[in-house]
């Protein structure tokens, strides 16, 4: 059996293959196509490949699979894979030849590669997400242009700005300027609900999502959202995994005696934490809904502020949404 790695990239990728004893027996540059991978691997014997963890490594990790060969898609943050690479001179040959010999060693942390179906989910979500950011961008453009004239626009859910920017009356030239702007937010609408309708839909359809909807403030964006971002609830150890995971532990620096806690880390997924926290505000603001949840988290703000606690009830979100979906049980409301 063989052993190798690649440095891939955009345009060109490296790929280097050792035999077992470490003698090199292939060492080319190729185009980053499927078609070019195939043509490079497709008559050699079988072969662990080794490939970093990167935007486009399912797709080649695939495309080698397809030909015959073993794929370990390895976390880049291991730095042990490196070996002695100087960082100070860093090279695609030099990162090649550090991987494959980690590949022939096995010293390498597989990364978790997520699964067709989540992986289409994880792409719908960040569809959607990118749409109502550029909805609240033109919307926040609309306001400004408005008031430029002395005109406010009324506060409102995002879907209803453009009714309520139609129910004002506004001057001929001014109208006609954002009329592009109002036009783009009727398609951001349309493709909006239509989005939305079809992730409700899937989250309907899945059993587990629609047990984490049972959570307070947690509705089916989110529930759908914590599902495609672990995608397999196995893989992390505990409740405490997952909240490090979404970033919402506190950074730490303790050495000694000295015992030193700061923000959240804000690591992992962006989007999923997001959700969580105006999940949280959704709790803070519904006192009778919340129930044990909602009483814990008013104490909380009492000794370290709003801000913090809500921050805080999001780490805990995370970490019962985690034991609900790994216990198989729906979310059972404390009286306060």
């Amino acid at each position: 059996m063989e052993y190798g790695a690649i440095d891939l990239h955009k345009r060109y990728t490296w790929i280097r293959l050792l035999s077992a004893e470490g003698d090199v027996t292939c060492e080319r540059r190729v185009p980053t196509t499927r078609d070019a991978l195939r043509s490079a691997f497709g008559e050699r014997p079988r072969a662990r490949v080794l490939i970093e963890s990167a935007t486009e490594s399912e797709w080649v990790a695939q495309t080698i699979e397809g030909c015959g060969h073993e794929v370990v898609v390895a976390s880049p943050s291991y730095a042990l894979m490196y070996g002695h690479r100087d960082p100070r001179i860093k090279t695609d040959r030099r990162d090649v030849v550090a991987l494959s010999e980690a590949c022939r060693l096995g010293i390498y942390r597989r990364a978790h590669r997520v699964s067709a179906v989540q992986r289409q989910q994880r792409r719908a979500l960040k569809v959607r997400e990118v749409l109502v950011r550029q909805r609240t961008m033109l919307i926040n453009l609309l306001r400004a242009e408005l008031r430029q004239d002395g005109v406010r626009l009324p506060t409102c859910a995002a879907e209803r700005a453009v009714d309520r920017y139609r129910a004002l009356t506004l001057p001929t030239d001014l109208t006609a300027g954002l009329s592009p702007v109002v036009a783009q937010l009727d398609e951001l609408n349309d493709a909006i609900a239509a989005s939305t309708d079809a992730l409700t839909a899937a989250a309907a359809a899945d059993p587990i999502v629609r047990r984490l909807q049972s959570a307070p403030g947690v509705g089916p964006i989110t529930a759908l959202t914590f599902r495609a971002v672990l995608d397999d609830i196995g893989r992390f150890a505990d409740a405490r995994s997952v909240a490090a995971y979404v970033g919402l532990v506190p950074r730490e620096d303790s050495s000694g005696d000295r015992h030193r806690k700061g923000p959240i880390t804000k690591a992992g997924p962006t989007g999923l934490r997001t959700l969580l926290v105006q999940a949280s505000w959704v709790v803070w603001r519904q006192k009778r809904s919340g129930g044990a949840l909602h009483a814990w988290v008013e104490r909380l703000a009492s000794r370290r502020g709003k801000r913090i606690a809500v921050v805080a009830l999001a780490r805990r979100l995370a970490r019962i949404l985690y034991a609900m979906w790994r216990d198989g049980t729906e979310y059972r409301v404390q009286p306060a």
